[in-house]
């Protein structure tokens, strides 16, 4: 499938989950909305019943439109007559039992004479009366005299509790496109896995081919039957046998490094070693009349723990890479330093830098700054993805600086306490 149609497909997929995210959450809250509302008008219901009782039994007339509701759970009923605590209680309970309103419930009468709500009691269809009875603040109206207030603590929980069918349904359907969009990421990462590592069989392909083919021709010389009258020719293509197999085996040694790296029973061998004598016989193999490396080594003291043989690479990649990258004129600079109990290991080089879109992915494996189709730089995307291991192998810390046309810095924290697992 082609890029443009897998993107595509992502976006729709990526719309119509959203779509069906959004509808799922306003269908809640739309059916919220409508059960809570069912439930206020049952309450001013049996409220308004409530509320006719007492004026029957006082033999008062009813006020106008004697229910309001004044918060989402906070009722205030007036009655513009005397309220007996008891009889409030005893028609409370009876109404609401009528109206199937099995919540519990708190009310509060006004005293005229303190001008305060007073207290009347928690009214429960359980067996016990929770701790926070009574904690429930109840607002005083203004011209009103007689009356009393009712608040439904649970309310908010009740109403979930009756649309959980509704919510368990919503919950379920976004778990599976969760889970879809999940599959789709997943298949998405194992195709651009995929492309990478077939871009890494045919550049490692072209990379064995290219010795193998020079030593080929080389051995297919030194075949002749006149070859050793001409001892110049034969030993320029005994030196290319020679210097190709070097190369085929610099290759075959930097996938042998990942792969040693990355098998479980793989231990790291710690011992402790001067890091200046490993920094001077790496810098040593690697410095030409075309490589410039200066070294400014000012951590004292110089002694780690670590496993000689995997940071020998680490700094030999580092080197070897900071080559590579700089162009005809390598010009690069190693330094350490003590910062408390930290060791930092600093590799910076002259090269053109790299862009911020690719420095957070230098060190994944196979990865390679994209230049169009013409690979500049040969390799195989492996070193700098070998050094990260290492470093967090070893339970150290790595970081990579850069600008275009700045160079590029890569900086190793050592911690000289901690030991590696």
């Amino acid at each position: 499938m082609k890029n443009v149609n897998i993107r595509l497909v992502v976006l729709l997929g990526a719309f119509s989950i959203a779509s069906i995210i959004l509808f799922q959450v306003y269908w809640i809250n739309y059916t919220f909305k409508i059960s809570s509302t069912q439930f206020n008008q049952r309450v001013k219901i049996a409220l308004y019943s409530v509320a006719e009782r007492m004026a029957d039994f006082n033999h008062t007339v009813l006020p106008y439109n004697p229910v309001n509701q004044v918060t989402s759970n906070y009722f205030i009923v007036n009655t513009a007559t005397h309220i007996d605590a008891k009889i409030l209680e005893h028609y409370l309970k009876t109404v609401f039992q009528q109206h199937n309103i099995n919540l519990d419930c708190e009310y509060a009468i006004y005293n005229c004479e303190t001008g305060e709500m007073t207290y009347g009691n928690y009214l429960t269809n359980g067996v016990e009366i929770p701790k926070n009875a009574g904690i429930h603040k109840f607002e005083k109206q203004k011209d009103l005299v007689y009356y009393f207030g009712v608040i439904f603590p649970g309310k908010t929980s009740y109403i979930v509790r009756s649309i959980n069918i509704w919510i368990i349904s919503s919950v379920i359907v976004i778990m599976a496109l969760v889970f879809f969009a999940y599959a789709i990421f997943i298949i998405l990462r194992q195709k651009r896995l995929s492309e990478i590592q077939k871009d890494f069989i045919d550049n490692m392909t072209h990379e064995f081919k290219t010795p193998i083919s020079s030593i080929a021709i080389a051995s297919h010389v030194l075949t002749e039957p006149d070859i050793g009258l001409d001892l110049d020719r034969l030993k320029k293509y005994a030196a290319i046998i020679i210097d190709q197999n070097l190369r085929l085996e610099k290759h075959v040694e930097k996938v042998l490094q990942i792969a040693s790296l990355e098998r479980s029973t793989e231990k790291l061998k710690l011992e402790v070693f001067d890091l200046h004598d490993v920094i001077r016989d790496v810098v040593d193999t690697i410095t030409t009349f075309k490589v410039q490396v200066t070294a400014d080594l000012h951590a004292e003291p110089s002694e780690i723990m670590a496993d000689k043989h995997h940071l020998t690479n680490i700094i030999y990649n580092l080197l070897d890479n900071a080559v590579k990258y700089c162009g005809s004129s390598p010009e690069i600079h190693i330094s350490t330093e003590i910062k408390g109990n930290l060791l930092i290991l600093c590799v910076k080089d002259n090269g053109p830098g790299i862009d911020p879109l690719y420095l957070r992915r230098i060190f994944d494996k196979f990865f390679r700054i994209p230049s169009g189709n013409v690979h500049t730089v040969k390799g195989f995307g492996l070193g700098l993805y070998y050094v990260k291991r290492t470093v967090e192998y070893h339970r150290w810390k790595i970081k990579a600086e850069s600008k275009p046309g700045y160079g590029t810095s890569i900086r190793i924290e050592i911690n000289r306490k901690r030991n590696a697992i």
